[in-house]
């Protein structure tokens, strides 16, 4: 920028002095021009008021002029006559009035070689001016540039800080009413953006590897199961038992069907990751109720389940069965043995007589992977239930019972504008 500003000061400053000189030449030329014609026509109203020659030369006469009256008959008044060309500007007059003056020759001639002495000076002061200018101005650029543009040096050693991993630096300007302080405060907003989305990138990361964690673990107990039985199966060869065969091929359909639900459900977790994809519609939420409700009670005949209220609400229908479907089963798999289900036009609630879910983990157990010591579940389905509700924009949360009796609620809550109660 300071190599600039001097470029654009060299460009400018001899076109300006260029133009001062033309202007003060010119203007020079036009000045001794209205001089010299001036005097002549002092001269002429001088002869018409009869002024003797004598007192007319002393009259017209001026500092840089040289006048010359030559009479009619030859005498000659004031200075001597010189030729004009060269340094000298002569204007040349017949005077037409004056009993002595009428037909008289007037010269009046100028030395132009003032002129060019004085424009001469001009372009001499304006050479050393100009470059004194130049010099300082250079000079205040230098020290004026670097002090306006600090902060740039400062963001500059900021962003080179931040690349070799060091974290935490602000610019923090003083002002930020002008272009560098706006441009520092938003240099620093970036970084708090970065940064806040680097912490998140690295919990997220370490939640992942977490997880992945945790679901390899979750999966090589199945797969050891099918491992062993499949090895097991291979040593006996055909002279085993049919007993002991029909043992270890229930063992392999066992194992193969719980690390296939545990892939399903880790693949549903991925999508709901990755943004479900609802079919919204007019859904009965007593009938979906009353259909998991059923389905329960087949698997599980010992199982008491009630059902209560009735609701219409807009959600997926598949996607909402899945969610009571997977409450239903963490209520069996904790142990509980009556399980109460009551619809409402905001959601539903599933209450069971279960052990209850401790106030300091009620949130955890919603956490991928994470399930009591008495569920034999793979600890996804809580994960998945709310990840549904919540694609929904409602949520899924736990709490005692309301009637004071041991066991836990949980709320399935939709948002009030998408349900319609009959």
């Amino acid at each position: 920028m300071t190599l600039t500003a001097i470029a654009v000061l060299l460009v400018v400053l001899p076109v300006t002095g260029l133009t001062v000189k033309a202007v003060f030449d010119a203007q020079a030329e036009r000045s001794l021009d209205s001089l010299l014609t001036g005097r002549a026509q002092l001269a002429q109203q001088l002869a018409r008021q009869n002024v003797a020659p004598g007192n007319l030369v002393r009259r017209i006469d001026a500092d840089g002029i040289r006048v010359t009256l030559i009479l009619r008959s030859g005498q000659q008044l004031g200075a001597p006559p010189v030729d004009p060309g060269g340094t000298v500007r002569q204007v040349r007059a017949t005077l037409q009035a004056g009993q002595r003056t009428r037909g008289a020759t007037l010269l009046l001639s100028a030395d132009t070689a003032l002129l060019a002495d004085a424009s001469a000076r001009l372009r001499n002061v304006l050479l050393v001016s100009g470059a004194a200018a130049i010099l300082i101005t250079a000079l205040a650029l230098v020290i004026g540039m670097r002090f306006a543009l600090a902060p740039l040096d400062a963001m500059t050693g900021l962003a080179r800080s931040i690349a070799a991993g060091r974290r935490g630096g602000r610019l923090q300007p003083e002002r930020a009413d002008t272009e560098l302080g706006r441009t520092a405060a938003a240099f620093d907003e970036m970084l708090d953006a970065l940064e806040g989305a680097e912490r998140t990138a690295r919990r997220s990361e370490d939640r992942m590897r977490e997880f992945v964690a945790d679901a390899a673990h979750e999966l090589r107990t199945p797969v050891a199961g099918l491992q062993t039985a499949a090895e097991t199966l291979i040593q006996l060869g055909p002279d085993a038992s049919a007993s002991r065969r029909e043992e270890l091929e229930l063992l392999l359909v066992r194992e193969s069907r719980r690390a296939g639900t545990l892939v399903a459900d880790l693949l549903e977790l991925s999508r709901i990751d990755a943004g479900l994809q609802l079919h919204l519609a007019q859904v009965d939420l007593r009938h979906l109720a009353d259909a998991q409700a059923s389905r329960l009670r087949l698997v599980a005949p010992d199982r008491t389940i009630d059902v209560a209220g009735s609701a219409t609400v807009t959600a997926d229908p598949e996607r909402l069965a899945q969610v009571l479907a997977n409450l239903l089963n963490n209520a069996r798999q904790a142990g509980a043995h009556s399980i109460h289900i009551t619809v409402g036009p905001t959601g539903a609630l599933v209450a069971d007589d279960g052990p209850g879910v401790p106030v300091e983990v009620r949130e955890r157990i919603f956490h991928r992977l994470v399930h009591g010591p008495q569920s034999s579940g793979a600890g996804l389905g809580l994960a998945i239930a709310r990840g549904i509700v919540r694609a929904h924009g409602g949520d899924l949360t736990v709490t005692d019972r309301a009637d004071g009796h041991r066991g836990a609620a949980f709320h399935l809550t939709l948002p009030h504008h998408s349900s319609n109660p009959q």
